[in-house]
């Protein structure tokens, strides 16, 4: 086995040389291509030299949810109590980031382990650009290289990078996952109460009826009857129960507390939800019932989850990961001073300071993870690649900007790497870039590439309420030369800056 070890290994060497002459994406295609074969001859054991058992792995993504509306973040009002003993239980990540401000581009950089200035998608592109919004079949996703590692893997609820019948080298099953169940398309998953749901590239039509809502595929029900989550929190349990003899990956992406926009338009209240439960009589307008009562119902799908691990005998083999996409939103017409949704920090959903990209994250791993812990390493969504690869038994791709976060897991501190700089940007509106320094120093530039940088200090200023570059000239230096080289170009998301 040694000999066999070690010839794998040579001609790992031999394929690397091979893949940095031919370029990017082909050291992807080269690698893909050598697991494959590799897991195919030998086994995915004999070529990484990994313990066999390789643990389950659960991404549960909140859609929209705030820093501050979970109980275990600092939330009073707001009832979350099967999350807040996932906390009691597991390690609360309170310097977490997103990909992005909204939701795409926050998932293509969960997926690829490429921060958003060289992740694929970078934006919200919409129904009039689809291939701005789809990954490609160059494209290297955690998925694939989990599957291409032995694993089962399920994507359960909003894919929103690749549709059919427009861009279908995005789709879910051609970037890695075996199955799927959910929305394809984001705008169509804003409506709660859809009139279909897709299983895999095929509709499954549900008992709703739809009034449309404009040409992007949203709307709202006339009639409502299915709940979208409720159908995709029970795919996700019988996903778990399907492959609990074989290690899976799960990305189980709901769409709560997400609003339904078109609603909110025409209605005037976009907190879609069957029932206002225990907020019904609080004495909040309808719309704010409605947002609380979505993120108990959330609550309520992960208490079923962990509850089914420990059934299954799967729980102190399963990592599971709960966050959410992006920062709070104000689009359902919810009172936010009822909730606070950010916390201690400032802007929401479409904003580069913290509050649209700081989320609330969990970690769960009873037996590995030391309960009721809390820590403060800097890690964001595209770290997911390099910690499921070391989990997984595979090498973190060449090029990914991806730090595994097992270490810190772990309580080994000390072996854990950092982060130099953390990277973002925003198009709508007008080019804006990010960028967080060693774990403390905030900058935001906007409205031209001259502009000067705003800079915080978050060791002092969680809020990011003041503006600090003038007392600190060097590190202004270092933030500009940083977001001036930070990006790669790309010719669907230009730089195209608006003065303000």
């Amino acid at each position: 086995m040694e000999f066999v070890i070690i010839r794998e290994h040579r001609l790992l060497a031999r394929l690397g040389v091979l893949g940095h002459t031919l370029g990017y994406n082909c050291r992807r295609l080269v690698w893909l291509t050598l697991l494959g074969f590799m897991a195919m001859v030998f086994g995915t054991s004999s070529i990484m030299g990994e313990s066999p058992a390789k643990p389950n792995l659960i991404w549960i993504m909140a859609d929209d949810l705030g820093y501050g509306e979970l109980g275990c973040f600092g939330q009073t009002k707001i009832k979350t109590p099967h999350i807040d003993q996932m906390a009691k239980e597991g390690m609360t990540f309170t310097n977490f980031y997103a990909g992005a401000t909204v939701c795409a581009p926050s998932r293509s950089v969960l997926m690829t382990g490429l921060h958003h200035g060289h992740t694929r998608v970078r934006g919200n592109a919409g129904p009039n650009n689809p291939q701005a919004q789809s990954l490609v079949a160059d494209d290297m996703t955690v998925a694939l290289m989990l599957k291409n590692s032995g694993y089962r893997t399920g994507l359960s609820g909003k894919w929103g990078l690749g549709d059919v019948g427009t861009f279908e080298e995005g789709l879910p099953r051609k970037q890695g996952f075996d199955e799927f169940f959910g929305f394809l398309n984001q705008t169509h998953a804003h409506n709660h109460y859809p009139d279909f749901l897709w299983r895999n590239e095929d509709k499954v039509q549900l008992d709703n009826e739809v009034k449309k809502v404009g040409n992007g595929g949203g709307g709202y029900a006339t009639k409502a009857v299915s709940y979208a989550d409720d159908l995709i929190a029970e795919d996700a349990l019988r996903f778990v129960q399907d492959n609990r003899n074989s290690p899976f990956f799960l990305y189980w992406s709901l769409v709560v507390p997400h609003a339904n926009n078109e609603r909110t338009r025409e209605l005037k209240d976009g907190a879609e939800v069957p029932d206002y439960g225990i907020y019904r009589e609080e004495a909040w307008t309808d719309q704010t019932k409605g947002h609380a009562a979505m993120i108990s119902r959330m609550d309520q799908y992960v208490g079923s989850m962990l509850k089914t691990l420990r059934d299954l005998n799967l729980a102190e083999n399963t990592l599971v990961i709960f966050t959410s996409d992006n920062g709070a939103h104000n689009e359902s017409n919810h009172d936010l001073n009822v909730f606070q949704p950010s916390g201690p920090l400032r802007g929401l959903k479409r904003s580069l300071t913290d509050g649209g990209i700081r989320v609330p994250m969990i970690a769960w791993w009873p037996g590995k993870i030391a309960p009721d812990s809390k820590t403060n390493h800097v890690a964001y969504f595209g770290d997911w690649m390099a910690t499921c690869a070391e989990l997984g038994g595979f090498e973190t791709p060449e090029d990914c900007d991806s730090i595994s976060f097992v270490p810190t897991l772990f309580s080994n501190y000390d072996q854990q790497k950092n982060h130099e700089f953390l990277y973002w940007e925003f198009h709508e509106g007008g080019f804006r870039q990010a960028a967080l320094y060693r774990g403390r120093w905030k900058g935001i530039r906007s409205g031209s590439p001259t502009n000067p940088i705003m800079l915080y200090d978050q060791s002092t200023d969680i809020g990011e309420e003041t503006n600090v570059a003038s007392s600190h000239p060097d590190i202004v230096s270092i933030m500009e030369r940083y977001l001036d080289s930070a990006r790669t170009d790309s010719p669907n998301w230009p730089t195209i800056w608006k003065s303000k």
